[in-house]
C-alpha cells in the first residue's frame, strides 16, 4: 500500500520493528500527531477555540458516518465501546422475560453489560463451533422474545468475519431483534457494508489509527427511537438551558444521544486527522494490499506445529490471525528479541496485519517462529 518513502514519512517508528498487532493499538500516522498538536493551539484561545473544536467535530461525525454508511446526523461519539454498550443497555430498558443472543468470540464491552445483575434479561449464548460462528445455531437461540442481538463483526479473538449480510436477514426473519455490531477490529481495515443494522459501535486506537478516548455510534434514523439514552447530563439533551431544566429531561434519540456531556475534542481531532488518512488511501486499497498477507501468513502457520484458532474460509477472513501453543509465551520471548510484535494471552498468539505491514514482516515473523518452535522441541 505504502511505498518506501512513504511509510517513512507516515509512520517513521515502524523502521525498526516489524508490527503486528494493531488489533490491539494502531500506530498512528504523522497527520494524526500533528492534528493533536493543532488542539493544542486551538486550546490557546480558550473560549474563543470553541468554533475551532466543533468544526473538527462537525467534520470527524460525517467522516464517521461515510465510513458507516450514515449522515453525520445518525452518528455519535462517546469516551470508547465500553460506554458506548452501557448507553445502550440503559437505552433498551430490558425487562423480565426479554432475551439478549451474545457470542463467545466476543469482546467482554459487548457481552458483559448484559450479564450484570441488574439486567432482568435472560441472556443466550451463540456459541461457536469448529472457532466459527455457524448461524444454524443462531437460529436456534431466536424468537419472539429476543430483544437484541449483539457481535462483533470480527472477532477480536481470533479475526473470525460474521457473514453480516446473511446475519442481518436471519434476525428478520426469525424475530424482531435488533442488532448491534461492533466493527472495532474492521473498521479502516476492510470494506463495510452495514445494511441492516440496528447500533454501530467502535472504538478509534485500532484500526483506524487515531487515539485513545472516542467511542463511535452509529443508528440509522430509522431507529433513532429505539435507542433512547436516558442518562443524565446536558450534551445530549435538546435544551439543556431551557426554563424548564430543572422540571424535566428531555433527551435525544438515536446517536447524538450518547454524547452526554463535554466531547473529548482532543481525540476528535485525532480522529479526524485518522479518518482523512484512511480516505486518502481507501479501505479497498488497504484490504487487496493487506490480504495476501494474512493469506501468506495462514498458509504459513498452517505449516508449523501450532493449532490455528481462525477458520481458513475466506470469505471470513480479515485481518487478524490467531493460534494456540503451550510454549506461548516463550515464542513471544524470542519474537519480541527480533522486534517482532504480536499480542498473547493465556497461550493464545494473535498477529495483525494492516495496510502499513509488509511481505518482509510476515516472512520474519514465521521465519522466526520456524526456527523458535524448533529449538523449543
Amino acid at each position: 500500500m505504502l511505498s518506501a518513502e512513504s511509510r517513512h514519512q507516515d509512520f517513521p517508528g515502524l523502521e525498526a520493528m516489524a508490527y503486528l498487532n494493531t488489533a490491539a493499538e494502531g500506530i498512528p500516522p504523522r497527520p494524526v500527531g500533528e492534528a493533536i498538536g493543532q488542539y493544542f493551539q486551538d486550546k490557546q484561545l480558550g473560549m474563543d477555540g470553541r468554533e475551532l473544536h466543533f468544526a473538527q467535530w462537525d467534520a470527524a461525525r460525517s467522516s464517521v458516518g461515510r465510513m458507516f454508511g450514515l449522515s453525520a446526523d445518525e452518528v455519535g461519539i462517546c469516551s470508547c465501546s465500553s460506554e458506548a454498550y452501557n448507553l445502550a443497555a440503559m437505552a433498551l430498558k430490558l425487562q423480565s422475560g426479554d432475551e439478549v443472543i451474545i457470542n463467545d468470540l466476543d469482546f467482554p464491552a459487548g457481552a458483559t453489560p448484559w450479564l450484570q445483575g441488574d439486567c432482568a434479561a435472560t441472556v443466550r449464548l451463540w456459541q461457536a463451533r469448529n472457532w466459527a460462528l455457524q448461524l444454524e445455531d443462531l437460529a436456534a437461540l431466536l424468537g419472539p422474545r429476543t430483544r437484541l442481538v449483539t457481535t462483533s463483526l470480527v472477532s477480536f479473538y481470533n479475526g473470525f468475519m460474521v457473514p453480516l449480510s446473511e446475519l442481518v436477514a436471519l434476525v428478520r426473519e426469525r424475530s424482531d431483534a435488533l442488532l448491534a455490531v461492533d466493527v472495532t477490529q474492521a473498521l479502516g481495515r476492510v470494506p463495510l457494508d452495514l445494511t441492516g443494522v440496528d447500533l454501530v459501535i467502535s472504538s478509534t486506537h485500532k484500526w483506524i489509527l487515531s487515539s485513545h478516548g472516542g467511542g463511535l455510534v452509529g443508528i440509522p434514523a430509522a431507529r433513532a427511537q429505539d435507542w433512547v439514552v436516558p442518562a443524565g447530563g446536558w450534551f445530549n439533551q435538546p435544551d439543556a438551558f431551557g426554563p424548564d431544566r430543572f422540571q424535566q429531561v428531555d433527551n435525544r434519540p438515536g446517536a447524538p444521544g450518547f454524547t452526554v456531556g463535554m466531547p473529548n475534542f482532543m481525540a476528535v481531532y485525532a480522529l479526524q486527522a485518522a479518518l482523512t488518512y484512511l480516505e486518502s488511501v481507501g479501505v479497498e486499497q488497504i484490504e487487496r494490499a493487506a490480504r495476501p498477507l494474512v493469506e501468506t501468513c495462514c498458509q504459513g502457520l498452517a505449516e508449523l506445529p501450532v493449532e490455528l484458532l481462525t477458520p481458513l474460509d475466506q470469505a471470513t477472513l480479515a485481518g487478524i490471525v490467531a493460534f494456540r501453543h503451550p510454549q506461548a509465551e516463550q515464542l513471544q520471548t524470542r519474537l519480541r528479541a527480533n522486534n517482532i510484535h504480536v499480542m498473547c494471552q493465556a497461550g493464545r498468539m494473535r498477529i495483525a496485519l494492516h495496510g502499513y505491514n509488509t511481505p518482509d514482516d510476515v516472512d520474519k515473523l514465521l521465519t522466526t517462529l520456524k526456527t523458535a518452535l524448533a529449538e523449543l522441541t
